[in-house]
């Protein structure tokens, strides 16, 4: 059986400083994410393609890299809506949980428009969630809140995977759907 679940964050932290990667882990997630929405192949040496930087190592078959493209792969198209995104913790600080959910919006927005290109074919639903997640990337960490925020940040963070797998669906899938057809 393939594995389900995502590589711990601590993992991928780690076998990035292995690769020298300055990309943090939620960033670098949201990137392969963003690579696979826009139609990117999953490939071993995605770290290279989504960085676009031919010089950044090939993760070793089986690390944490490798499984968190295989494993990332396979929930954007798992039909229970398995997709989860690598964040900390909840246990982790606010600002240290929101920063994440950002970088992995920055990440997203530019491996998805390495994939996809300048002008892919988006409904206007995907449209005006691409423009939400520029809002999001381009947002100061939040600082330590209450109740309230927690439950914001819960909700940013499903807005968030449900807008990924959305832009999945538009732009990767719709393409192998039209392949299929021709």
């Amino acid at each position: 059986m393939a594995e389900t679940q995502l590589p711990l964050f601590s993992e991928v932290e780690a076998e990035s400083r292995d690769l020298s990667l300055s990309t943090s882990a939620a960033e670098l997630h949201g990137a392969l994410c963003g690579w696979l929405a826009g139609g990117g192949a999953s490939v071993r040496e995605w770290p290279a393609r989504v960085l676009a930087d031919a010089s950044v190592a090939t993760p070793p078959a089986n690390g944490a890299l490798d499984r968190l493209r295989l494993v990332s792969a396979a929930q954007m198209v798992d039909p229970e809506y398995g997709f989860v995104l690598l964040l900390p913790d909840h246990d982790a600080s606010m600002t240290e949980r929101s920063g994440a959910l950002f970088d992995w919006c920055r990440g997203f927005l530019g491996g998805f428009g390495l994939a996809a290109g300048s002008a892919p074919t988006l409904s206007e639903e995907s449209r005006e969630a691409l423009t939400d997640l520029a809002k999001f990337a381009a947002t100061a960490p939040q600082d330590e809140g209450d109740e309230e925020d927690e439950e914001a940040l819960t909700e940013l963070e499903e807005f968030v995977r449900i807008v990924a797998l959305g832009l999945h669906g538009d732009v990767a899938l719709a393409a192998q759907h039209r392949q299929r057809l021709n």
